[in-house]
């Protein structure tokens, strides 16, 4: 598969996310569009697990991953839909652009990996700046409880690829997205039981859409072609996509869904996304200019 193609395919994807999560639970509910992805997730990994005769392992690491991933799949999963009754498809993007900042931080509490060079704390700062401009819009228009939840949903996820980084599985992707998911659903079923337990009457036909897509498109697709692009291109690149996806989300959401956008929320995204750039970028300046 060409390169290019596959990193405008991600982006694409990880881009409309938000949006297609916002529409699935409209007139779907929150529970069921999540249980209705995972479960739709499920089935299709295990299809393609028997077309590509991948074996599921089973070993000590494998179900270690298997249920750090689920279980933070879940928490993150699971306050990502219920937030988004309240929050905007272009913060839901936004906010889960910090995943890297705090997976970096807990990287270096966690495992010891990288010093907090003065450029990452630069950008951590910027980006905490831009969070408190979007917590800033959010009270003006009543969505702070949304915004709280999104944040968690977002530390979830970020602490929750250290945990699987400090397991170290070497499992194939596709066998870790389905053990993960095997995990997730039955937290995701007992959710749906908690909060409604019935099948909706009617499904909307956005809806539906929504959720197909986020469960074949979203789910498995999107996360093969990310594995694909971590093998075969620098991090430098691949970094790239949490520079431009929220910025598209943002566009979608407004044009697609009419979804307005405070000035405040402009100029938090800008400092958020100003320091993805200075962390990840910042220290290769940093470097050039002291030698």
């Amino acid at each position: 598969m060409p390169l290019p193609f596959a990193f405008l395919t991600v982006i694409l994807i990880w881009s409309t996310t938000p949006l297609a999560i916002k529409w699935s639970a409209q007139g779907a509910g929150f529970s069921f569009a999540v249980l209705s992805r995972m479960t739709l997730g499920v089935l299709l990994c295990m299809a393609l697990l028997a077309v590509l005769r991948i074996r599921l392992p089973l070993h000590n690491r494998a179900l270690h991953s298997y249920a750090a991933s689920g279980t933070s799949m879940f928490g993150a999963m699971a306050l990502a839909y219920w937030s988004s009754q309240f929050v905007s498809s272009g913060m839901i993007s936004l906010l889960f652009g910090l995943s890297p900042l705090i997976t970096s931080l807990g990287a270096r509490i966690w495992l010891q990996e990288e010093s907090l060079t003065a450029p990452k704390l630069a950008g951590m700062l910027l980006a905490l700046v831009g969070l408190l401009l979007v917590f800033r819009g959010g009270l003006a228009i009543g969505t702070v409880g949304g915004l709280i939840a999104l944040l968690c949903a977002v530390v979830i996820q970020a602490l929750g690829l250290v945990w699987i980084k400090k397991i170290g599985d070497d499992s194939p992707p596709l066998a870790t997205t389905l053990g993960s998911l095997v995990v997730a659903l039955p937290l995701f079923c007992a959710v749906w039981w908690l909060a409604d337990g019935r099948f909706p009457d009617t499904i909307p036909t956005r809806a539906l859409t929504a959720i197909v897509y986020l469960g074949s498109v979203g789910s498995v697709l999107g996360f093969l072609l990310y594995y694909y692009l971590i093998k075969h291109m620098d991090t430098a690149r691949i970094a790239l996509v949490t520079l431009i996806t929220p910025v598209l989300a943002l566009l979608f959401g407004h044009t697609l869904n009419s979804e307005a956008i405070l000035p405040q929320e402009w100029a938090g995204a800008g400092c958020i996304l100003l320091g993805l750039g200075v962390h990840r970028w910042g220290a290769q300046a940093w470097r050039r200019g002291r030698v």
